[in-house]
């Protein structure tokens, strides 16, 4: 199996015969490139034409980070599978206010009802939660009135408002309380973690729309414009509750990463490469758990789960089935 590599190192990365290596003052790793899906890149690392020429070759993606864990952006090698015809039915489909909303609130929902379903699986366990609860099932009623994308994400901020009130009530930790969120930069430790998760699920998401006919500049409930990918934004809103924050609920209560893996820098607090690196490990073991697929009756990794709902969206977009978000049953 194919696996992501995560560098924090600084460096140079350079071609040799089939594989490559990346080199520090310490030394040469060698990594065999037929072994590698994508490559994340935290440190300050340098490149060749020929390295990246290679990896085009071989379909890989590189996502940048800055010195502050932001994401920068992707080498994203020439598209392999872009459909014209598909970018054709992504258009009708945005240009059409009715279908782009029909679309938005399907995201909506996907994310509401994984929301929930969080919530519901911390106050089976003894936490109280059930004002979070009601207010954000008061809310889900209003998705299906709303008559634009401006309203949907007024709802989808104000759901996402109220979960964010039950954190300190999950997490029960001095160290990490929510306050209120904020970003760029964070203003606490809690925040700094959820924008770090946030931004590894949006490249996430990114990394498996490259892999399928769609494009990733079309979102619907998140606005295309001239700037930024955006249907990565869409659907990894389905996905942040069961994968981002249950990794964040777990690493803080497992005691895996404490207030001595965050500095104060840029007027906020930044996760440090301590906190990075464990937050990466547990993002990727979180992405090869395996889960029981109800229509399949198989189980399926996280991973592929996220690319089987890209597909339910080209399906969607020909007109074969209606797109229904994926919604965990814990």
């Amino acid at each position: 199996m194919k696996k992501n590599i995560y560098i924090f190192n600084d460096g140079e990365i350079k071609r040799k015969d089939n594989t490559f290596y990346f080199e520090t003052p310490e030394g040469k790793k060698y990594l065999p490139i037929e072994d590698i899906k994508e490559i994340y890149v935290f440190g300050e690392v340098s490149v060749s034409k020929k390295f990246l020429e290679y990896v085009s070759q071989k379909e890989i993606l590189m996502h940048f980070f800055n010195y502050y864990g932001y994401y920068v952006g992707t080498y994203y090698p020439r598209e392999h599978y872009n459909s014209g015809y598909m970018i054709l039915k992504q258009a009708e489909h945005y240009l059409d206010e009715q279908k782009r909303v029909v679309l938005a609130k399907k995201f909506v929902e996907g994310s509401a009802k994984n929301i929930l379903n969080v919530i519901r699986y911390y106050s089976n366990r003894n936490k109280d939660l059930d004002e979070v609860e009601n207010q954000i099932a008061l809310l889900m009623y209003s998705i299906e009135k709303c008559e634009n994308t401006q309203e949907l994400m007024g709802i989808e901020g104000n759901i996402r408002d109220t979960y964010y009130k039950g954190f300190d009530e999950i997490i029960d930790n001095e160290d990490f309380i929510f306050e209120e969120r904020s970003r760029m930069p964070p203003k606490n430790h809690l925040n700094s973690l959820i924008s770090f998760g946030n931004s590894m699920m949006y490249v996430l998401v990114l990394s498996e729309i490259y892999k399928t006919h769609l494009d990733p500049r079309i979102g619907y409930l998140h606005t295309t414009n001239f700037r930024k990918f955006t249907l990565n934004l869409d659907v990894a809103e389905i996905f942040k509750p069961i994968i981002i924050d249950r990794i964040i609920f777990s690493l803080i209560g497992k005691k895996m990463i404490s207030i001595e893996d965050f500095e104060d820098d840029m007027g906020g607090v930044l996760l440090k490469e301590s906190g990075r690196k464990v937050f990466v490990e547990e993002f990727d073991k979180k992405l090869k758990t395996t889960i029981k697929h109800r229509e399949l009756g198989r189980n399926v990794s996280y991973n592929r789960l996220i690319r089987m709902e890209l597909y339910k969206l080209q399906k969607h977009f020909m007109d074969e089935e209606e797109y229904l978000p994926y919604v965990s049953r814990w």
